[in-house]
């Protein structure tokens, strides 16, 4: 295994703790809150986080090809970010 790819495990490790922090931290907000905006607000964090562990799984657990994990990654990250722009910018 290069550094390289050590390095993108260890950066994509990261991503999803912190990610998993915030989509944890938007959720209790949304619970004691319950505000719509910060439901769809953990739903983007979620699906960006949940990317970034499926890029991860395809690519180093199934062993699929790098770019079909980079695919699935920026799929749901797109996603993720048009849901979290849907919660700052729709008037509920």
């Amino acid at each position: 295994m290069s550094a390289l790819t050590v390095l993108v495990i260890v950066l994509k490790t990261l991503t999803l703790v912190l990610g998993g922090i915030i989509t944890y931290l938007a959720f209790k907000a949304y619970q004691r809150i319950g505000s719509a905006a910060l439901r769809s607000l953990t739903l983007g964090f979620g699906l960006i986080t949940l990317g970034a562990l499926l890029a991860g799984v395809v690519d180093q657990v199934v062993g699929l090809q790098t770019d079909l994990a980079i695919v699935v990654e920026s799929v749901l990250t797109v996603i993720g970010l048009a849901v979290i722009i849907h919660s700052l910018y729709v008037d509920w």
